[in-house]
């Protein structure tokens, strides 16, 4: 199988290469009528008449400006394409850059509409907390061996001062973000 497989795909090859350079070919008569084929273009004052087939997009045009036009023409289109590859690079960095800036504006306000539910939270905690001390009930506290310990005037004074600051510093005005 592989022996046939191997020749034929070489024919195939072959033939479209054939096919691909039988495209780009000019074929024409001259004044004679003597049949020419060549890559390049009729000679200048050959009539479009007797072009038989040129190559997709060819355009007879005298040998004269063919030399000079194409150089010309290729720098332009190079400077238009450049130019316009440009304007799309900078459009599209410069949307790049606004994603950018837009999804760090829709961070910022996530984190900040979270921030502030934390502080709602911590506030109502706090505020319920300072209610309780303030109640005159005995209060009790774990210490560091997990034994409950039942404070005394200084240490509900102490607590009540805790409780007071964090209260003062979650349910006042949200601070500014810079």
């Amino acid at each position: 199988m592989q022996k046939i497989a191997l020749p034929l795909v070489a024919c195939l090859l072959a033939f479209a290469a054939a096919g691909a350079q039988a495209q780009t070919l000019w074929k024409w008569r001259d004044a004679a009528g003597q049949l020419h084929i060549s890559d390049k273009a009729p000679p200048a004052g050959t009539p479009a008449k007797d072009i038989l087939s040129a190559p997709p997009g060819g355009v007879v045009v005298p040998r004269s400006l063919t030399a000079a036009a194409p150089a010309a023409s290729a720098a332009a289109k190079v400077d238009t394409a450049a130019s316009g590859a440009e304007t799309a690079l900078d459009k599209k960095k410069r949307l790049a850059d606004q994603e950018r800036v837009d999804k760090e504006k829709a961070d910022r306000a996530a984190n900040d509409a979270r921030n502030n539910a934390i502080r709602a939270d911590n506030c109502s905690r706090a505020k319920a907390a300072l209610a309780g001390i303030q109640s005159g009930q005995r209060l009790a506290k774990i210490n560091a061996n997990g034994e409950r310990e039942m404070l005394d005037d200084a240490g509900r004074a102490a607590e009540q001062k805790r409780t007071q600051d964090v209260i003062a510093s979650n349910c006042g005005a949200a601070p500014v973000a810079p």
